[in-house]
């Protein structure tokens, strides 16, 4: 009797290490488990920011334009020789024009309009474009008058349309010549369409060829209108009969 006690006893025990030994596996950590550390990696948890939004480079980039703020200011107050390359360099870079026209050319050959949803027939390419005509009408006051371009009469409250496709980087009022469109062609030149009496396009419109821009003023007597035209290529003007032909 006694010895089935006993083995009841011992088979007891039996269970309970090896209920306790189960159990303890599952408490185990990694690093008793495998011997190693486990280094675990959140990415939805960091406290570094992206790089665009970095303040070391924000304020390194605030300190490098004050930088050159300032040392243009110094080179127009100070007038030594020695700052006068500075001088130049900053006026060309300020009053040069930047090629707005000639850049979305190159886009649309490069990568074709932009947003375009549908495709668009391509434009036959020619060796020597036309132009058209802002307005028919006969010249009153020629190139060789004034040097930079001609007055031409037309009908009353006429149209005045664009010689070619471009960008309007000028849409206001011009000493001279009052109310002005100002419009940069691919190539680099303008066309400058002046006394005008209502201007119909806005600052960087792209306009077509052909498209109007405004509507030429009316004479004192109101029986005809006048609008100004010139082309301007580089910095000088040229002869717009030579480009495009008036009545």
């Amino acid at each position: 009797m006694d010895k089935r006690v006993r083995d009841i006893r011992k088979r007891i025990e039996r269970r309970k290490r090896e209920t306790s030994r189960s159990s303890r596996s599952f408490d185990l950590t990694d690093e008793e488990r495998y011997g190693q550390p486990v280094v675990t990696y959140d990415r939805y948890v960091t406290d570094e920011k992206p790089p665009l939004f970095r303040q070391e480079r924000l304020l390194l980039k605030t300190f490098f334009a004050a930088c050159l703020v300032l040392i243009a200011a110094i080179a127009f107050k100070n007038p030594s020789e020695t700052l006068q390359p500075i001088r130049s360099f900053v006026k060309q870079t300020m009053t040069q024009e930047f090629q707005f026209a000639a850049i979305s050319k190159w886009y649309e050959q490069q990568f074709g309009e932009p947003l375009a949803i549908f495709p668009t027939e391509k434009k036959k390419s020619t060796d020597s474009p036309t132009y058209a005509i802002p307005a028919t009408g006969r010249v009153l006051e020629k190139f060789t008058e004034n040097g930079q371009g001609i007055m031409v009469e037309t009908d009353n409250n006429a149209s005045v349309e664009a010689m070619s496709e471009g960008i309007v980087i000028f849409a206001g009022t011009k000493d001279k010549i009052g109310k002005t469109v100002i419009i940069q062609h691919a190539d680099g030149s303008e066309s400058w369409y002046g006394n005008l009496g209502t201007i119909t396009v806005k600052l960087y419109d792209f306009v077509e060829k052909g498209k109007e821009v405004g509507k030429a003023a009316n004479e004192t007597n109101g029986a005809k209108g006048v609008f100004y035209f010139s082309i301007k290529q580089g910095d000088r003007f040229i002869d717009p009969i030579q480009v495009v032909p008036f009545e």
